[in-house]
């Protein structure tokens, strides 16, 4: 049962956010290079590791916040399944294993310094910057970026200008809607998640999701009419694909504004359909733009 909770502490769900680091191999049409995609698979499984690892600290922080929270508080620090000792453990455990796989895999010190950052940079948030408002979202976004710059390093791919506004912009918007949850609970409940939500209130949020769900859309049509990107396709109906994403995008702002759902992108995506259908379609449509 012990174990159980361990896992639960690391959140293994959330690393699906680690697919980020396989997009410049996917997009670079290198998918079937076994090289790359083992070096690419090592380096998710860092990233999941000292992701793990910020989790672990989260917890250990919130602790008291995460007992008020209607879902937080059932979080094994939070219930005390797990002690505070044991947690500081798991996080050393993770983070040892990040650089562990990073080490064993022989990558250079860029990597090394990408992981770094991430380190530091989230250190920083759990501790004090998260209750800044716009510099938490920022942040969470720049793991994002940080996620696609180590999936380039590892296969010597330059990133295009397109994936990093595209990862940027997505992931803020994926940041930003999550905010709503907060808000919400502190509107019906008055407990406060954050001391930062004061800055924050649902028709800013809704605004704001409003404004970067626009921006993404038009930046993702822009790429798809590049010249250059087109060229290196081979390929004119590329645009084609913006209805799945228009789609997507519509669909989510649908489950945060009208339905009231559960803003956690994670979650979105275990569980809507619509959602899931959109990612799977749009996956294969560029599957067999790349690789057919």
């Amino acid at each position: 049962m012990k174990l159980q909770e361990y896992i639960r502490l690391i959140r293994p769900h959330q690393w699906l956010k680690n697919l980020f680091v396989f997009l410049p191999l996917f997009f670079s049409g290198n998918m079937t290079n076994w090289s790359m995609l083992l070096a690419t698979i090592y380096a998710a499984m860092s990233f999941a590791f000292i992701s793990s690892s910020i989790y672990c600290l989260n917890d250990i922080i919130d602790v008291e916040t995460d007992k008020q929270h209607p879902e937080k508080r059932n979080r094994p620090i939070a219930k005390g399944s797990v002690s505070l000792q044991e947690a500081y453990t798991l996080m050393i455990l993770m983070c040892l294993l990040a650089y562990g796989v990073l080490f064993l895999l022989g990558l250079n010190g860029k990597s090394i310094l990408v992981i770094s950052i991430y380190f530091v940079l989230n250190i920083l948030y759990c501790v004090n910057l998260k209750q800044i408002p716009l510099v938490d979202i920022f942040i969470v976004s720049s793991g994002f970026v940080l996620r696609i710059i180590l999936g380039g390093l590892v296969c010597n791919i330059e990133l295009s200008q397109w994936i990093i506004l595209m990862t940027f912009l997505l992931s803020l918007f994926l940041a930003i809607s999550k905010r709503l949850d907060d808000i919400r609970i502190y509107n019906e409940k008055k407990i406060l998640i954050r001391k930062n939500i004061s800055h924050y209130n649902v028709e800013y949020i809704q605004l704001t999701l409003s404004i970067i769900a626009s921006v993404t859309i038009v930046c993702y049509i822009m790429y798809t009419v590049d010249v250059d990107v087109v060229s290196r396709i081979d390929n004119h109906y590329l645009y084609l694909s913006s209805l799945l994403v228009i789609l997507g995008v519509l669909r989510f702002l649908q489950i945060a504004i009208v339905e009231k759902q559960c803003c956690s992108p994670t979650k979105i995506l275990m569980k809507d359909k619509f959602i899931q259908i959109c990612i799977v379609t749009w996956g294969v449509f560029f599957l067999v733009l790349l690789y057919w």
